[in-house]
């Protein structure tokens, strides 16, 4: 569970939590205690919560739900020691290990994505940042894939430089995936071989080359309420236009192996914060989902406002049609794909 973190010596009540949304459907910030609140909700208010947070999802999105694909374009072989992560130098996981995919399998990825009717393809590779060759392979690639499957293009591709966004701009990305992971106090603990600031500065630099943010979080790791919260409102006042929302997934053989205790109502908490803190931002729900968040996963969706379909990095998603058929029964509807690039 995360570790929690005293924000007031007064309890909120479950009243609260739709005057919180009030408020934010207004146009106010919440504060950052109000925020960790929320974090801090006894499970006996939860759907509370949830009611609140979903007038605001509601409000900016309706009940539309935007579906991603991730292929996992190159595995293992980093030399960052992010501590969570099972493509780390550290990490002593057995997993797949290869360098960039060939042309036609990255191709196949996008047919996949297009079939399942995923409106983004997210082509990620692990890396502290693109090789030349790699760069080139995506700026091949990328007008290919958008002019046989007209889909929207995010690329992961670790740090970058100004000029490396500028290119990935002018072959026709959409979109840079850089999540921030955690909050800037607690950065230097997950990770020691690259800094907050440089992810921040990759950011900026993606928004600098005009193409839209993806960043996003995981959430226990270990961190603090304040943590969070402080992640949620530095993404928010970044502009990030989509905020992937990660559950840990300890995968053994990484160092943090073990050190996760989330429980479905945490997983909730922390989607209901994004939502209250960034209300008109896209809210996915990403890695963990289906091992943490378990048979309350549809409930994750009257926060969240997309999610992936299909497999995540090193770890498998359930199958799609179970996807499908949950949002069928939420009587949510898909975006898509020629809507979603309007």
């Amino acid at each position: 569970m995360i570790a929690p973190t005293a924000t007031s010596d007064t309890a909120v009540s479950p009243t609260h939590w739709h005057e919180f949304a009030d408020r934010v459907l207004a146009g106010e910030q919440l504060t950052a205690a109000e925020a960790e609140s929320i974090l801090a909700a006894p499970d006996t208010d939860v759907l509370t919560l949830l009611d609140a947070a979903y007038r605001v999802r509601h409000h900016y999105f309706g009940n539309q739900v935007q579906l991603y694909l991730l292929m996992n374009a190159k595995s293992g072989l980093c030399p960052e020691d992010c501590q969570y992560c099972s493509q780390s130098k550290t990490s002593e996981a057995k997993i797949p290990k290869y360098n960039i995919l060939s042309r036609d399998k990255l191709m196949d990825g996008a047919r996949v994505a297009a079939e399942r009717q995923a409106k983004t393809y997210c082509i990620v590779i692990s890396s502290r940042g693109p090789s030349e060759r790699e760069m080139q392979a995506v700026e091949t690639i990328v007008p290919e894939i958008k002019s046989q499957y007209d889909l929207k293009i995010c690329a992961s591709l670790g740090l970058l430089t100004p000029e490396q966004a500028d290119r990935l701009k002018a072959c026709g990305v959409d979109r840079v995936n850089h999540n921030l992971n955690t909050g800037e106090e607690y950065y230097g603990e997950i990770c020691t071989t690259h800094g907050y600031g440089d992810r921040v500065d990759t950011l900026k630099a993606v928004r600098t080359a005009g193409m839209e943010m993806c960043s996003g979080g995981i959430i226990g790791m270990g961190e603090k309420h304040a943590d969070l919260v402080q992640m949620a409102i530095e993404l928010r006042e970044l502009g990030v236009h989509s905020i992937p929302v990660n559950f840990f997934n300890d995968i053994e053989g990484t160092a943090l192996e073990n050190k996760c205790n989330l429980t479905p109502q945490d997983c909730l908490r922390a989607l209901a914060m994004f939502r209250m803190v960034c209300p008109d931002r896209e809210i996915r729900i990403a890695g963990g989902r289906e091992k943490h968040l378990r048979s309350l996963q549809p409930l994750g969706l009257y926060p969240a406002n997309s999610m992936f379909v299909g497999d995540y990095l090193t770890t498998q998603g359930q199958a799609a049609e179970e996807d499908y058929q949950m949002l069928r029964d939420l009587g949510f509807e898909v975006v898509e794909a020629a809507e979603a690039r309007r």
